[in-house]
């Protein structure tokens, strides 16, 4: 070899040949291609050039698209929060309304019921109630209510029809009607069972 180009040689290496044989250089050898294998494995995954503008299209066109996904699910959202809200007020408003505060419920109740009877020319007889806890509610009850009458089939019409248009929530479950066969006055004898319910205002005492 000509000794120009063994000169060149040697400047180009650092003035010196690399030694194969000796372990450090080998590591540093091994070291050197495992930083470079990673320097490239991370410019192709995070593409700092920017990638090619089909690239970036569909980058932005992907971003749109989950910005719409996105704001549809808030506006669902907002609409699922708002019909809550209307339905607590409705549940709460219902409740003020058709049911009554158990403190008060077996007078304005009985109360209710002597009024329509007498409304309706039928004679009210012994009547019986339960007050039942409705399942899942720590402040609802069913109050069922069985009594008897005795009056006309006339009174007896009435008496349901009043009933049907009493401000109280009453539920007629049952109703049961016989003639009072000891008399020839074409009287009914009247069995029926109501249903209503009853509210606990927190913190009264049951």
């Amino acid at each position: 070899m000509p000794r120009s180009f063994s000169n060149v040689s040697q400047r180009l290496m650092g003035g010196s040949r690399l030694n194969l044989k000796d372990p450090r250089t080998v590591a540093r050898a091994v070291l050197g291609a495992l930083v470079l294998a990673n320097l490239v494995a991370a410019l192709m995954v995070f593409k700092p050039w920017g990638g090619s503008p089909e690239d970036l299209a569909r980058d932005e066109a992907n971003l749109r698209q989950q910005l719409a996904t996105m704001q549809a699910r808030l506006l669902h959202s907002k609409s699922l929060v708002s019909k809550a809200e209307t339905a607590r007020k409705e549940d709460n408003r219902f409740l003020a309304e058709y049911t009554t505060d158990r403190r008060t419920t077996f007078s304005t109740i009985f109360s209710e019921l002597e009024r329509v009877a007498h409304e309706a020319g039928i004679q009210p007889r012994p009547a019986s109630y339960e007050l039942e806890q409705v399942e899942g509610s720590d402040t609802l009850y069913q109050m069922t209510i069985t009594a008897a009458y005795e009056g006309s089939y006339e009174s007896l019409t009435k008496f349901v029809n009043l009933l049907d248009k009493s401000p109280r929530f009453l539920i007629i479950e049952s109703l049961m009607a016989a003639p009072q066969q000891a008399n020839a006055t074409n009287l009914l004898s009247v069995s029926i069972k109501l249903d209503t319910f009853v509210r606990e205002e927190p913190g009264s005492v049951s």
